[in-house]
Formats: structure tokens, C-alpha cells, sequence
């Protein structure tokens, strides 16, 4: 455009001399015209990313690799330590409604919105017929799915988050092997993740993931054969041989206190004995590269001894 109006243009018509401001309309006549973003026009402007995060996961994932001027928004989850790995970290940003609309969403300029699999259709589809760019992750149930979707997330966001991305992928991938060394040959206890929802963690589940890197057998996959979470078989379960019960809380007490009048939990031994794990809220149901923080609790409480200097 620049060399036509320079230097073609005199040629057609003599005398002819195009002023900057020409130029300038000139180029906005053609964004007009194509449909271009003013951003991303002939000048070469980049427009810059803006990304809008609707899942607690993809707020982990986005905290871990964008830089911070690249976050517009964050789900309305992302502060709570409860479902959030990373809620101090998410403290500067915008939070979505609880309930955001694609209005809600938008209203964040985004370039890029981030959702899962378990979003709502509508909303994504909504979103997407927008024209802004949209991702739907629905890897979530083993750290190879998490470093995945890191890898994902790092190509949308550019170089210096790819680098990020393989930098996590290796410090994480080094404790993962460092902790299957200290477990090699050590007793799997036998553990379950009660639940006052009427269902339990079987296999494919976080919480299997949970037990295969931190040395524990997962009675309702072992003994039940449950396969996500699913009602548990309530008289076969009393006779399960329950080293341990893996609960979620601030303290101990709290967290198994729902249990002490819920059958059959109440009567189980490993209750009424105190036999339990404590996690941190949010390490049960992690679908990030930050479950490896909860490998670790999970390994340490049940092998204390294979972590003796």
C-alpha cells in the first residue's frame, strides 16, 4: 500500500504528492473494508493477547505462563484457596461472575478465552461465534494430560510461555521420578476419599492419580472396580481393609467431622481411630502440574520413613 501511494501513484497521475494523513485513511479504508482488526493492519501492529480464563484449572495453567499483562480475567474461583492452587497469586486480577454470560466474559476484551470440557456448551459456543479464539481443554485426569495443556496453552501465548511451560514440565517431571525412587518396593496402603455427596473416587479420577505417584491402592478401584466418581457398594465397604481415610481441610478434626454420623463412614475403624491424611482443599480434585504438591503430602504421611535424611 505504501509503495503504491509513494510511488506508483505519481506515475498515474503527475504532480500527484500523498500526504501522511492519506496514507493513514487510506489504511483504514481497507480495515473497514476487509474485516481486518485495526491491530493487525498493514502498519504490523500485533495485537496484543488478552486472555480470559473461565475454569479454577485454567487459572493455574494461565498464572503459570502468561505474563501479567496478558491475564484480563480469571474465574470467579481463582482467589479460593479451597478449589485454587494459586489464590494469592490470583489476588491483583479481575474476577468473572459467578454465573458470567459471554456478555460477562467479553466485556474483558479478550483475544483468547479459556475454557473445559465440563463448561457450558452454550456459553463456549457463544463465545466462539464472537470470533474470538477459544480453547477447550479436556485433558485433566494425569500429570502427562497436565503437562499437555501446559504445552497448549504455551503455543496460544507465544515463545517466552513455551519456555515456560517445558521449565515446569522438567522441574516437575524431576520430582515425580525423584519420588517413585523413594517409593520403589515400599507398601501400598490402602486408602479411600470419603464423600458426603453419596459418591467416591474410583479409577481415572484425580484422586487415583493422586495414589498411583504417592504409593497408595485405591480400595474403590482395587476392591469396587469404580471407574470416576460413583456411588459406593455401602455393606461391601465395611468390610474394606481401610489403612487410611484421605480427607481435605484445614485441620484434621474439621475436615473429618461431616464423617462421625454419615454411614458407613461412622463406622468404620479408620475413622473411629483417627487413621486419616490431611490435604490441602484444593490437592483432591487438582488438575494441574500442582498436584505434585499433593503427591507429595499424600507420599510423606504415608511413608514418613522413606523421607528420614
Amino acid at each position: 500500500m505504501a509503495e503504491w501511494l509513494g510511488r506508483s501513484a505519481p506515475g498515474l497521475f503527475p504532480g500527484f504528492r500523498p500526504s501522511r494523513r492519506l496514507f493513514l485513511r487510506a489504511v483504514a479504508l481497507l480495515v473497514l473494508a476487509t474485516g481486518l482488526s485495526p491491530a493487525r493492519t498493514l502498519l504490523g501492529a500485533a495485537e496484543p493477547i488478552r486472555v480470559v480464563s473461565q475454569t479454577v484449572g485454567t487459572d493455574e495453567l494461565l498464572l503459570a505462563l502468561a505474563d501479567p499483562e496478558q491475564i484480563a480475567a480469571l474465574s470467579h474461583l481463582a482467589g479460593d484457596p479451597n478449589f485454587s492452587a494459586v489464590g494469592a497469586e490470583a489476588a491483583p486480577y479481575p474476577k468473572l461472575d459467578r454465573n458470567a454470560d459471554a456478555e460477562g466474559i467479553l466485556k474483558y476484551h479478550p483475544t483468547l478465552v479459556l475454557f473445559a470440557d465440563y463448561s457450558r456448551l452454550e456459553l463456549v459456543e457463544q463465545v466462539r461465534r464472537t470470533g474470538v479464539t477459544v480453547i477447550v481443554f479436556d485433558r485433566y485426569h494425569t500429570l502427562e494430560d497436565a503437562f499437555h495443556n501446559l504445552r497448549v496453552l504455551g503455543r496460544a501465548l507465544g515463545p517466552a510461555a513455551e519456555a515456560r511451560a517445558e521449565k515446569i514440565i522438567a522441574d516437575s517431571q524431576a520430582i515425580v521420578d525423584d519420588l517413585a525412587r523413594r517409593l520403589e518396593g515400599a507398601p501400598r496402603p490402602r486408602v479411600i476419599a470419603p464423600s458426603t455427596y453419596g459418591v467416591i473416587p474410583g479409577a481415572q479420577t484425580t484422586f487415583q492419580n493422586l495414589c498411583d505417584h504417592a504409593g497408595a491402592e485405591n480400595l474403590a478401584a482395587t476392591r469396587a472396580g469404580l471407574v470416576g466418581h460413583q456411588p459406593p457398594p455401602v455393606e461391601q465397604m465395611l468390610a474394606w481393609p481401610i489403612d487410611y481415610l484421605v480427607v481435605a481441610g484445614d485441620s484434621l478434626e474439621q475436615a473429618l467431622a461431616p464423617y462421625r454420623e454419615l454411614p458407613p463412614y461412622a463406622f468404620m475403624p479408620a475413622l473411629r481411630e483417627g487413621r486419616a491424611v490431611l490435604l490441602e482443599p484444593w490437592q483432591l480434585s487438582c488438575v494441574t502440574h500442582h498436584r505434585v504438591r499433593g503427591y507429595l503430602t499424600l507420599a510423606r504421611a504415608l511413608h514418613p520413613e522413606r523421607f528420614e535424611p
